[in-house]
């Protein structure tokens, strides 16, 4: 299954019909979309929905989707990732909206594993649609501010969709117990990336019940990279993405990412990218000046 990846924290495009993308793939971020003209199907995670103009759509990452068109298709997608929401806040903050986005990535995924989400509210529906025209403007005009109106137009529409949404406890357990291994192990890494001791080849042999011998073999068959390479660039974009989108000290993100001090997690970047975390916020800065 392909895959695909944000290379900014927060993207924002409104198509043209010879843009849809109908291929299968596997992304690695929210993604909000909002239907503005044609008709088709769309595939969420193996299960299939007519979608036309008007419909609203939220997935998370680890949803696989797709799209077949078949009347031509114009849409306005807003992709972000979880450093957008928790950028330029403080620690307290980060955590609240962290902990937050992770019940909301649950509540979405296996939502969409068995029913097509509708926002079933008109008054929501409206606002939802006011919300996303909002976001193009100030996507578009890029004021004074503009990042920080972003995020909290964001943050309203999210908690509008998943008021829409009630999921039975018995579907939620069922879902969660025949979630394809590979899916749980991926997310287990995100949420635990900070802690060796969780990412222990030992500890995910427990946890998803291999033997050590074969979990690495597993997930390269699956992913079609080792697991220690899928670790170590998986935090290192994180990296990357709290060097250029956030004011944390290179200490305070090392802490946050569990390396040992500043010092291990330099020499980490500077064998990942080319140079030092201090020179890769520099030239990032002077590019966006």
């Amino acid at each position: 299954m392909k895959q695909k990846h944000l290379h900014q924290p927060f993207e924002l495009y409104i198509s043209d019909p010879g843009d849809w993308e109908e291929r299968i793939l596997v992304y690695h971020f929210f993604e909000i979309v909002l239907i503005l003209e044609g008709e088709g199907v769309r595939e969420v995670n193996r299960n299939h929905f007519n979608y036309r103009a008007g419909d609203i759509f939220l997935f998370t990452p680890l949803d696989c989707r797709g799209f077949k068109s078949s009347m031509p298709t114009k849409f306005c997608s807003i992709r972000f990732a979880e450093v957008f929401l928790t950028a330029y806040r403080n620690q307290a903050e980060r955590a609240t909206v962290s902990g937050w986005l992770k019940q909301l990535e649950q509540l979405f995924y296996q939502h969409n594993r068995f029913e097509q989400f509708v926002i079933k509210d008109a008054a929501d529906q409206f606002m939802v649609s006011s919300l996303i025209a909002h976001l193009v403007t100030e996507f578009e005009r890029r004021q004074t501010y503009f990042e920080d109106n972003i995020q909290h137009l964001i943050t309203l529409m999210l908690n509008t969709l998943v008021r829409n949404i009630a999921v039975p406890a018995q579907h939620r357990q069922a879902l969660q117990e025949e979630e394809p291994l590979i899916n749980r192990m991926l997310l287990h890494i995100k949420e635990h990336i900070a802690s060796r001791e969780q990412l222990s080849i030992a500890n995910l042999a427990r946890t998803f019940n291999l033997s050590a011998n074969y979990v690495g073999e597993y997930f390269k068959k699956m992913t079609g990279e080792s697991i220690q390479r899928y670790i170590t660039v998986y935090k290192m974009r994180l990296v990357e993405n709290k060097l250029q989108y956030s004011v944390s000290t290179i200490s305070q993100i090392a802490d946050e990412l569990g390396f040992n001090d500043e010092s291990h997690l330099s020499s980490q970047f500077k064998k990942f990218a080319g140079v030092s975390p201090a020179q890769y916020r520099k030239e990032k800065a002077q590019r966006a000046a």
